[in-house]
């Protein structure tokens, strides 16, 4: 009987970790809940943004999208998108991330 007891115990107490969890546990899946692939496909024209509308794009936080602005109000306006690349902080791979969202207008 000293032996059953402890394996009793045991298992009733690991029997909860082992079970199925049900799948109403489990958050529903709403795409149209989630605004971010919606948002990701808006351009920005990158001439006219602002800091806010900036930080939109893929990977650029506030510092780089004040860097972007800061570029821009010192060299003028951007003449081709492929020059948002000489912005310190902006490498290939951010730019790769965002490019079909970048516009010149």
């Amino acid at each position: 009987m000293n032996r059953i007891r402890p394996a009793l115990v045991l298992a009733f107490v690991t029997l909860p970790w082992l079970a199925v969890w049900p799948a109403a546990a489990a958050p529903p899946a709403h795409p149209e809940a989630n605004p971010a692939p919606m948002a990701a496909s808006v351009p920005i024209n990158i001439n006219t943004a602002d800091v806010k509308e900036l930080m939109k794009l893929e990977g650029v936080g506030r510092r780089v999208a004040e860097k972007i602005v800061e570029y821009r109000d010192s060299h003028g306006p951007f003449k081709k998108p492929e020059e948002l690349r000489k912005v310190e902080g902006i490498g290939s791979g951010l730019w790769e991330k965002n490019r079909t969202r970048i516009v010149i207008k």
